[in-house]
């Protein structure tokens, strides 16, 4: 794993990191989207053309929000067909329970 996005993107779904992803890896849950822990790159074109600045590198999430780095692994070992480019897959439509259990996109 690389790049992990957190809530600050439930809702908004924008999406420019997956224009600017070069491996197709990024997938789109219900709320949010989700980086690949095993597709990714490390290239972090995701990062900075997230305009709501959802996207962490792995080794420098801020503690607060490191529960998203387990949530991503957990969500694809969940979904095990998520896997081989997002495009081909299309939306998964479902959340990982850290962000069911959330209301809205800021947590509350």
């Amino acid at each position: 794993m690389a790049y992990v996005i957190t809530d600050a993107c439930a809702d908004i779904l924008d999406q420019a990191c997956v224009e600017e992803c070069p491996v197709d890896c990024i997938y789109q849950g219900d709320r949010m989207m989700y980086i690949h822990p095993d597709e990714c790159v490390d290239c972090g074109k995701c990062m900075t053309a997230c305009p709501s600045e959802a996207i962490h590198w792995e080794h420098r999430i801020p503690v607060e929000l490191a529960q998203f780095t387990t949530a991503a692994v957990e969500f694809f070992e969940e979904h095990e067909d998520a896997a081989g480019g997002a495009a081909a897959r299309g939306p998964i439509g479902v959340d990982h329970a850290l962000l069911r259990n959330r209301r809205g996109g800021d947590g509350s």
